[in-house]
C-alpha cells in the first residue's frame, strides 16, 4: 500500500495532462447519446462544473478528492461544450429526394476530388424549390469528369440534384454526415450541366474574404502545377495550399499502399516542418550577426518568425480542421518559448488539446485528431524519456560525426516505431488497413521532407508569385519523385498492404485510454495501460455479416468465403469497398464473373441461381410495373428480397422482404443468417436521432 501512495505521490505535477482526457471524455460521452439532450442541458451541466470547481477550490479536502473534482468538472465542461458547438454550426440540410434543380452560387473552393470527379464548395445563393431559411449554408457539388473548373469567387449556375450529406456506409462505420454538419455543409451531390458563370450581387465581407484567399491559393496551386508539371506539381500543390485536385490517382494509391498517404494531408509534420525551419533560419541569422544578437533573444525572435510562419501556412493552406489542430499545437510551442517554458513537454501539448477540444469538440469522434493526438503524446512522452548522451568535449570530428549520425539514426527509428503503435490500432480500427513497409518508407522519405522537400515548397511558394521560385521548385520537384519512387517500390512488394477487420467498438476509447496511460503516468504503473493499448490488436473480431445493403437500397453485397461479392460493382462502389474492409473482406477479384457465376443479373435486378448462397434477390430501380413483374417471382425464389421502391410485406409472405420505407427509417443494413432466420443490423439505430443524422 505504501508503494501505491509513493506512486501516486509521484504524479504531483500531472493532473494538469490528464484535464483534455477528462474534456475529451466528456465530449465523447455527449456524441455517445441515442438522443439530442436539450439546449438547457448543456448550461445546466457547465454550472454544475463550475460548482464543482469551486467546491475544490474552498473546500478541496485530500489531494485524491481534488483530482476527482477537476476531472469531473472538466468532464462535464467537455459534455457541455460539445452541445453548444452542435447548437452554434446548426444549419439548414437539403431535403432529401427533390430531383433535379437549379442551383446559383458562389464558388467558396475546389474541394478534393470524390471517387465521382472533380468538386466544387459552393456558398449557395438560390436552390430551385427551396425557401431562402431553407437554404444550404455550403453544398459540395461534384462535377464531370471534363468539367472546366471555376476559379474560387466566380458566381456560377448549374444543374444538379442536392440531397443530404450521406449517411455511414454501413452500420457502426464513419459518420459523413457528422463532419458534414460540423463544417457546415448541408447538401452534397452532382451535376449535370457545367457551371456557367452568372451576375450576382456581392456577398458577405467574410465570405468575400474567405473566396479571395480561397482565389488566391488556386492560383498558386495552378502555378505550381504549371512549373513543375502534373506527377510532381500535383503533391506539391496539395502540400503547399491544400489543394488535391492536381494529385493523380495512381500516386495517392501508392502513397497509402506504402504508409506515406499522411504526406498528401496539410497537418502536424507539415506545420512542424515549416515553423521549425523558420524557426532555425531565423535564430541562425541572429547568430550569425554579434551586434543583433547581442542585443535580441534569438530564441524568443525565432519564436516569433515560427508562429508567423505557422499562421501564414494555416491561412494558405485553406485551413482545413487538421491544419488548425496543427497550428494551435505549433503555436502552444512557440507561446511556450516566448514565456521561458519548454516548448516541447507533455503540459504544452495539454494546453493545446485542451484549446482544441474547446474549440472544435467534434474532433474527438475524427480519425485525424485521435491519431495526431496519440503520436504526438506518444513522441513527448518517448523524447522525455530519451537518455541525453554525454558530449566528448575534444573527440575528433569523424568521430563525432559518426555519434551524430547513430544517434539520428536511433532517435528516427524509435520516433517511427513509437508513433507506428500509437496510430497502429486507430488505422486498424478506421481504415483496416496495415501498411506492411510503411516503417522502412516513413524513416527514408522523412530526411526527403523535413531537409529538402517542405524548406523547397516553402521557399518556392514565397517566390512563384513574383516568377522567382523555379529553382526551389525544381529542388522540391527532385525530392517528391525521389519519394514517388520509395512509395512505389514499398506498394509495389508482395502484401504490401494487409487488410484487418474492425474489432468490436468498444476496443478504440479503451486503446485510447491505455495508449495515454502509458504516456501520462510517471513510474513502473504506466505499464498497467498495455493491456488496454493492445484491445484493437488482440480483441477477437466478430463473425462478418453474410449480407450488406446501401443506405438507399441500391446495391447490396454478399459474402463468400472472405471475398465480398457486389451485386452493382459500378455503384456505391466507395461504400461497398469501405464495408468490406471493415469486415476483413476482399472485394472479388473478377467481380462480374464472381456475381454472375451466383446470381442472374440484368440491369435492374438479381435473382439467385439455383444452389447458391445466400439467396437474396433485388429489385434496383423505382419503377412500379418492374417491381410487380419481378417480385412474384423473386419471393417464391429467395429467402431475401430487397427492393428500392415501394411494396407490401403482404406481397411477399414468403420471403424477408426491405423496401424503400425500410432503409429510409434503418439507412444501410448488415443481415446475419442465424438459426432463428436473419438478424438486421440498422445503420440508423446505431446512430441514434441527433442533428447530423435526419
Amino acid at each position: 500500500m505504501a508503494w501505491l501512495h509513493a506512486q501516486a505521490a509521484a504524479q504531483a505535477d500531472r493532473l494538469g495532462l490528464w484535464t483534455p482526457v477528462a474534456f475529451g471524455c466528456g465530449a465523447a460521452a455527449y456524441f455517445a447519446l441515442p438522443r439530442e439532450p436539450l439546449a438547457l442541458l448543456a448550461l445546466a451541466v457547465l454550472g454544475l462544473a463550475g460548482g464543482l470547481l469551486l467546491i475544490r477550490a474552498r473546500w478541496g479536502g485530500s489531494r485524491a478528492l481534488a483530482v476527482a473534482l477537476t476531472l469531473a468538472a472538466f468532464a462535464l465542461a467537455g459534455f457541455a461544450a460539445g452541445k453548444l458547438r452542435t447548437e452554434q454550426v446548426r444549419a439548414p440540410q437539403a431535403p432529401a429526394g427533390r430531383g433535379m434543380a437549379t442551383i446559383d452560387a458562389f464558388v467558396v473552393d475546389v474541394a478534393s476530388p470524390g471517387q465521382g470527379g472533380p468538386r466544387l464548395l459552393l456558398a449557395p445563393i438560390r436552390v430551385g424549390g427551396l425557401d431562402p431559411e431553407a437554404t444550404p449554408i455550403r453544398a459540395r457539388v461534384t462535377l464531370q469528369a471534363d468539367a472546366a473548373l471555376p476559379a474560387p469567387g466566380t458566381a456560377v449556375r448549374l444543374r444538379g440534384m442536392l440531397n443530404p450529406p450521406p449517411p455511414p456506409a454501413s452500420p457502426g462505420s464513419y459518420d459523413f454526415a457528422r463532419d458534414a454538419f460540423f463544417e457546415e455543409i448541408g447538401g452534397v451531390g452532382f451535376t449535370l450541366t457545367a457551371p456557367r458563370q452568372i451576375f450576382a450581387e456581392p456577398p458577405p465581407w467574410r465570405l468575400a474574404l474567405e473566396m479571395r484567399v480561397n482565389a488566391a491559393r488556386w492560383a498558386l496551386a495552378r502555378k505550381i502545377v504549371d512549373q513543375m508539371g502534373v506527377e510532381s506539381g500535383g503533391l506539391a500543390a496539395a502540400m503547399v495550399t491544400g489543394h488535391e485536385a492536381f494529385v493523380p490517382k495512381e500516386q495517392v494509391d501508392a502513397l497509402r499502399a506504402a504508409g506515406l498517404a499522411h504526406i498528401i494531408s496539410i497537418s502536424g509534420l507539415h506545420m512542424a516542418i515549416v515553423g521549425g525551419f523558420a524557426f532555425a533560419g531565423v535564430r541562425l541569422l541572429i547568430a550569425a550577426w554579434p551586434w543583433l544578437a547581442l542585443r535580441l533573444s534569438s530564441k524568443k525572435a525565432a519564436a516569433l518568425a515560427g508562429l508567423a510562419a505557422v499562421l501564414a501556412y494555416l491561412v494558405l493552406s485553406g485551413a482545413p480542421a487538421p491544419a488548425e489542430r496543427a497550428a494551435i499545437t505549433a503555436c502552444a510551442a512557440f507561446g511556450a518559448i516566448l514565456v521561458d517554458r519548454r516548448a516541447i513537454s507533455l503540459h504544452t501539448l495539454a494546453v493545446a488539446a485542451l484549446v482544441i477540444l474547446a474549440l472544435q469538440p467534434e474532433a474527438v469522434t475524427e480519425p485525424g485528431f485521435q491519431m495526431s493526438f496519440a503520436a504526438t503524446t506518444a513522441l513527448v512522452a518517448l523524447a522525455e524519456l530519451w537518455p541525453r548522451p554525454v558530449r566528448e568535449i575534444n573527440a575528433p570530428w569523424p568521430i563525432r560525426g559518426v555519434q551524430a549520425v547513430g544517434t539520428w539514426l536511433g532517435a528516427s527509428l524509435a520516433a517511427s516505431f513509437v508513433a507506428g503503435l500509437a496510430t497502429g490500432p486507430f488505422a486498424m480500427q478506421h481504415f483496416n488497413r496495415v501498411s506492411t513497409f510503411g516503417l522502412a518508407a516513413n524513416l527514408l522519405v522523412a530526411p526527403i521532407s523535413s531537409f529538402l522537400m517542405m524548406p523547397a515548397l516553402a521557399l518556392g511558394a514565397v517566390l512563384a508569385p513574383l516568377g522567382l521560385g523555379e529553382a526551389p521548385l525544381r529542388a522540391a520537384g527532385l525530392a517528391i519523385e525521389a519519394m514517388n519512387r520509395i512509395a512505389a517500390t514499398a506498394a509495389g512488394l508482395p502484401h504490401a498492404q494487409i487488410i484487418v477487420a474492425s474489432a468490436p467498438a468498444w476496443t478504440l476509447p479503451a486503446a485510447f485510454l491505455g495508449i495515454l496511460w502509458l504516456c501520462l503516468w510517471k513510474g513502473p504503473l504506466r505499464w498497467a495501460g498495455l493491456p488496454l493499448a493492445l484491445a484493437v490488436t488482440l480483441t477477437p473480431r466478430p463473425p462478418p455479416p453474410d449480407i450488406w445493403i446501401a443506405a438507399d437500397g441500391s446495391t447490396l453485397a454478399v459474402r463468400q468465403g472472405g471475398q465480398a461479392v457486389l451485386f452493382r460493382p459500378d455503384v456505391k462502389l466507395f461504400g461497398a469497398e469501405l464495408w468490406a474492409r471493415r469486415r476483413g473482406l476482399e472485394p472479388a477479384t473478377d467481380g462480374l464473373a464472381a456475381r454472375d457465376a451466383l446470381y442472374d443479373c440484368d440491369r435492374w435486378s438479381c435473382a439467385p441461381r439455383p444452389g447458391s448462397g445466400p439467396r437474396v434477390a433485388a429489385v434496383f430501380t423505382r419503377r412500379a410495373s418492374t417491381i410487380e413483374k419481378k417480385l412474384p417471382l423473386f419471393c417464391q425464389w429467395a429467402q431475401v428480397v430487397v427492393v428500392r421502391g415501394a411494396a407490401s410485406a403482404s406481397d411477399c409472405p414468403g420471403a424477408l422482404l426491405l423496401t424503400e420505407d425500410d432503409f429510409a427509417r434503418g439507412g444501410s443494413a448488415e443481415l446475419y443468417r442465424t438459426a432463428q432466420g436473419w438478424r438486421i443490423v440498422w445503420a440508423q439505430t446505431l446512430r441514434g436521432r441527433r442533428p447530423w443524422t435526419n
